[in-house]
């Protein structure tokens, strides 16, 4: 944007206000600054006063920029100017429904729209497709954050018919006690009493040791969590996700003989690498329902049995909650509707009326 800004034929005063303009963009390109608050900060720096008209002038150029949409307050505003890049009027179909009808279209009403508009609901879906299709963040695409990636704490491969686990220690530290300090310790133990600075390297030496015992002790945890949770979703590593069990902390902390709050910590923030791909450890932690054949069947289970009841769900017709626990309970599971909904708003699919909304 700077670039641009300094590249344009333009007076001295709209450079400078422009890039207060540049300097007040948020990472996702839009304007964080007030036009009062740029005409104070312009002013400070020329020591006199700035109009108001000179800042609206300056943004202006400024938004004529690429990306389009950049340097708006609001998202309405980006993606009028979004429609303007590619050509679209100010009384076309898009731009009138981004403007006038912006409330309405959020709440995706869209049969009420298209009757306001006189317009055929077939006509408006592709002006929708077209608004969909806008950048929400104008300035994404330029951000300079890294994108982060995650290191596994544990790989787990099969060979043969075995799981074997290994510990991925890269981000360890390498510690040990300096022989310089063994050394003198060992030269103390021939002397009768201690002076003050001995009592304090052996202090300090027994705190080095307890921190290198619980570093290795950290990682003993850490295979023996990793060793239960294949041994209990054995059936989820050879088959897939249909083959999870429900398994709560107790489970595995009860299994390698440890205290629940310590299995919390171990598996917080850590994840572990499988033949069915990469997962935080705690997606195997989760709630259960009991099918009508005795067996628990996990959570996540039962999402995607949802998700995809959904995804084959007739378009005008979708399935209402009640309807799901129907056909759940055809398939030998006894769920109430409010779990259903749960699941669904977890599952971020919306209510069977906003759907038929939607494709109406």
């Amino acid at each position: 944007l700077l670039w641009q800004l300094r590249m344009s034929e333009t007076d001295l005063a709209t450079r400078q206000i422009g890039e207060l303009v540049i300097g007040n963009l948020d990472e996702n390109g839009f304007l964080e600054a007030s036009i009062e608050e740029i005409a104070v900060l312009a002013g400070a720096e020329e020591q006199s006063s700035v109009s108001l008209e000179a800042v609206e002038r300056a943004l202006t150029f400024v938004q004529s920029f690429d990306p389009p949409g950049i340097a708006c307050t609001t998202l309405r505003e980006s993606l009028l100017l979004q429609l303007t890049a590619l050509g679209e009027e100010p009384d076309s179909l898009p731009c009138i429904i981004v403007r006038d009808h912006w409330e309405v279209f959020l709440k995706r009403q869209f049969p009420a729209l298209a009757k306001t508009l006189a317009v055929p609901l077939a006509d408006l879906e592709p002006v929708v497709d077209t608004i969909r299709s806008l950048e929400t963040h104008p300035g994404r695409r330029f951000s300079r954050e890294r994108t982060p990636y995650v290191e596994p704490d544990v790989v787990i491969a099969k060979i043969g018919d075995e799981y074997v686990i290994q510990l991925n220690d890269d981000g360890l530290p390498r510690l040990r006690i300096s022989r310089r300090y063994r050394d003198f310790l060992r030269q103390w133990k021939s002397e009768k009493s201690e002076t003050e600075a001995q009592q304090y390297v052996r202090e300090k030496m027994r705190s080095a040791m307890w921190l290198i015992k619980c570093l290795d002790q950290r990682q003993k945890t850490i295979y023996k969590v990793a060793d239960s949770i294949i041994r209990q979703q054995r059936d989820f590593l050879d088959h897939g996700v249909d083959y999870l069990r429900p398994m709560v902390l107790r489970n595995v902390a009860d299994d390698i003989g440890m205290h629940e709050s310590t299995v919390s910590r171990v598996v917080s923030n850590k994840y572990i690498h499988t033949p069915r791909g990469l997962f935080p450890m705690k997606f195997f932690f989760h709630s259960g329902i009991t099918s009508t054949q005795g067996e628990d069947v996990s959570s996540l289970v039962v999402k995607k049995r949802i998700r995809k009841l959904v995804e084959g769900e007739e378009p005008l017709h979708p399935l209402s909650d009640s309807t799901i626990v129907k056909l759940l309970e055809n398939q030998n599971l006894t769920i109430a509707r409010r779990t259903v909904a749960k699941y669904r708003e977890e599952l971020r699919i919306p209510s069977s009326t906003l759907r038929k909304r939607s494709r109406e």
